[in-house]
């Protein structure tokens, strides 16, 4: 190519190119794993780059509420679970959300088989172990609906177990059954040896008490700032474009995370089987929350008995604006 024309060429691209990438810092509910696949595929494929934006992922952590994170500034949009968003929100801090790329909640309870444990009503007088920090809601939800308290064995009643990140109350005889999500902890239990043969699991989304996960959630108030709107329509269309490509691609998708997973605690195979799984949950999200999914949330959540959720009908929780205006311009 002549000078000339590369000047003019170069002058062209300089007058078409955004002056500057807006930037936009996403703050993950766990670790850099395939349950977030979507946004690290939007990274690496560069579909933030082309809708001009840089986006900063921060991987969470079993020290890290991502709810905390957004209200003291770190984040501009966070990954949350529903439940812990709309008891934040009715505790003060107005997340509001406005994309909801999981379409099926991936938890579970998994018992042992040989226990004696045949249905839900079988789990009184057991001992099960339930994931806190805002993540205990849905559980909480389920047994009041069993009509069953969760303070110490009985003929109506649960011990509940603390869980820790990590299945070992159940490999150790500690729990009759434990928190595990389908993409995640089931695995871990299987490759410690176990077979599926030797468990009974229970779906939250089949026993009617399903809550959304993993929604994208942002501060209220930055809804008022039309630059803010247009930033986040950007960001969820092309993360959404990550997330359909990563359905498609589960292998090269887990081997994206892979790249990004600095701690390098990550195993191939893990993350292959996690994609697949989380892909289950995906299918059928364009990343427009579904409003009787959100109303279903929001009764399960008020029907905590003595100790619901939330106490009242939350308003203004979620918007539509941002996934129609995304949508429209795909």
């Amino acid at each position: 190519m002549k000078k000339s024309m590369l000047i003019a060429a170069l002058a062209s691209t300089a007058l078409t190119a955004p002056a500057f990438a807006e930037e936009v810092t996403l703050q993950l509910k766990w670790v850099t794993q395939a349950q977030f696949a979507g946004y690290y595929v939007a990274l690496e494929n560069g579909y933030y780059d082309d809708a001009g934006l840089e986006v900063t992922v921060l991987p969470g952590g079993p020290d890290i509420a991502p709810t905390q994170v957004i209200a003291g500034g770190g984040a501009d949009v966070i990954v949350e679970w529903m439940p812990a968003a709309l008891a934040a929100r009715e505790n003060g801090l107005p997340l509001v959300n406005i994309a909801q790329p999981f379409k099926s909640s991936g938890m579970m309870l998994t018992c042992w088989a040989d226990v004696g444990i045949e249905g839900p009503e079988s789990l009184a007088n057991r001992t099960l172990g339930v994931w806190f920090f805002g993540n205990e809601y849905p559980f909480l939800s389920w047994m009041s609906h069993l009509g069953m308290g969760t303070d110490g064995k009985g003929e109506n009643s649960v011990e509940v177990l603390k869980q820790g990140f990590n299945v070992d109350p159940l490999l150790q005889r500690q729990a009759d059954c434990i928190s595990t999500m389908t993409y995640n902890e089931y695995g871990q239990v299987l490759d410690s040896g176990v077979v599926p043969e030797e468990l009974i699991t229970f779906k939250y989304e089949d026993q009617g008490v399903a809550t959304l996960e993993d929604g994208l959630y942002v501060m209220e108030e930055n809804l008022s700032d039309p630059a803010f709107v247009e930033r986040m329509e950007k960001f969820v269309a092309a993360s959404m474009q990550g997330w359909k490509w990563a359905e498609e691609n589960p292998e090269e998708a887990a081997m994206i995370v892979l790249d990004y997973d600095e701690t390098g605690a990550q195993t191939e195979a893990h993350q292959v089987r996690m994609m697949t799984e989380v892909a289950k949950l995906t299918a059928g999200s364009n990343g427009a929350l579904d409003p009787g999914d959100y109303e279903r949330t929001v009764a399960t959540l008020l029907a905590g008995g003595s100790d619901p959720v939330i106490t009242k009908q939350p308003e203004g929780a979620y918007t539509t604006a941002i996934t129609d205006n995304a949508l429209a311009a795909e």
